[in-house]
């Protein structure tokens, strides 16, 4: 019977990883070539069956901020099943024994970019934010500021790299950049340029990276990939600085990673409707081990907790635990047959990780249950960062 011998997936090698380069041509309909220049970085795993590779992915061992401090995290990109394959639940499989190697070496959390929402909800996956990119008429961004008060300085250097690592741990989910982030997104975005803002004498209060491309029409634009702001008067000169290309560039577009999740250019702007939004499929985050991701992030100084909460699957009765933040510090403790107040499926449990719920409303209304008391207690202790994921991969 076709399709009735295993799957099994194993550790690519160069062989191997061709056929998979040659099988996402199908897969996405184009050919990846990031997925060449991020073998180097990640752990890289086909899917093989009857001597054929039918699917893969690639797995980064890249720590995420989440609550102000770096939590081992597995990072899924280029992952894909042959056409032909697909509709034997055998995306499950791949997914799991990608994300075994690196389990193994800690990662508590994981992240991937996917279209198939509903699927990943159904595995335990949450989309924790809303994405969209933004394109606005660069004359609309003109004489937002002028930023005379900042030394704009073109390139970037040590300083800055740092300076994006403490701005990246205000928010739920940013990379704690690799070495090598630099050197792949110049291979990814030829000619992209880097700027820096600083009052003098000051590090870096903005940090901005741009290139430029054609649109549908054949016409130029210009396109942020990174917006970095440490406070209002940076993001205005920022987007001042960008206004400054109107006599050569008519469009800006924001792309799906460079803003955060907050109505930063619309507030800026003179006329409603100047900038318009184009929503993308979401970034999604999976909790491998709930009790490590609790104790590896970072929590309020000032929040004291003890709550008692289950989590649950479709397929497994509630697993009751103790939720306690003290200090700054927490733990997730299994507590066998002892009662709960709230009840959270590994869905709702990573939405509520990464900061993605900000009322109890929405909590209830997602189907998280429990007393709108005890559910605004669980809130609160991430709802002090956003979640927001700037690298797309």
């Amino acid at each position: 019977m076709p399709g009735s011998t295993p799957m099994v997936v194993v550790e690519a090698d160069d062989a191997s990883w061709q056929e998979y380069q040659d099988l996402t041509g199908r897969a996405y309909g184009h050919q990846v070539e990031d997925v060449t220049r991020l073998r180097p970085h990640a752990d890289a795993r086909v899917a093989v069956r009857d001597g054929r590779v039918i699917g893969g992915g690639l797995a980064l061992a890249v720590p995420q901020f989440f609550g102000g401090r770096p939590v081992p995290a597995a990072c899924l990109a280029g992952g894909c099943i042959a056409p032909e394959a697909r509709g034997a639940r055998l995306w499950s499989t791949l997914l799991d024994e990608r994300l075994r190697p690196l389990r193994e070496q800690g990662a508590v959390v994981a992240t991937a970019w996917t279209a198939s929402t509903g699927y990943g909800h159904r595995m335990g996956w949450a989309a924790p934010a809303q994405v969209s990119s933004w394109t606005v008429p660069t004359g609309a961004l003109r004489g937002i500021a002028d930023g005379a008060r900042f030394d704009i300085v073109h390139g970037t250097d040590d300083q800055a790299c740092k300076q994006q690592q403490v701005l990246a741990g205000d928010w739920n989910g940013p990379w704690q950049r690799p070495s090598w982030w630099q050197a792949w997104q110049q291979a990814e975005h030829p000619g992209m340029t880097h700027y820096r803002f600083a009052l003098p004498g000051r590090t870096p209060d903005g940090l901005l990276a741009i290139a430029f491309d054609r649109d549908r029409d054949g016409d130029r634009r210009l396109i942020v990939h990174d917006f970095w702001a440490a406070s209002a008067e940076a993001a205005t000169a920022m987007l001042g600085f960008l206004g400054s290309h109107h006599s050569r560039i008519p469009t800006v577009m924001f792309q799906r990673t460079a803003l955060p999740p907050v109505p930063l250019l619309q507030n800026h702007l003179r006329r409603a409707g100047a900038a318009s939004a184009t929503s993308w499929h979401p970034w999604m985050l999976r909790i491998l081990d709930p009790a490590g991701a609790v104790r590896r992030r970072g929590w309020p100084e000032d929040l004291d907790l003890t709550l008692p909460l289950a989590l649950h699957d479709d397929d497994s009765p509630p697993a009751p635990f103790l939720l306690q933040i003290t200090a700054g510090t927490a733990d997730l403790t299994p507590r066998p047959g002892a009662g709960h107040e709230l009840v959270l499926t590994s869905r709702q449990f990573a939405h509520w990780y990464a900061g993605g719920y900000r009322t109890p409303a929405a909590a209830l209304l997602d189907g998280v249950h429990g007393e709108v008391r005890a559910i605004a207690q669980l809130i609160r202790a991430t709802t002090c960062r956003e979640p927001w994921m700037p690298e797309y991969f």
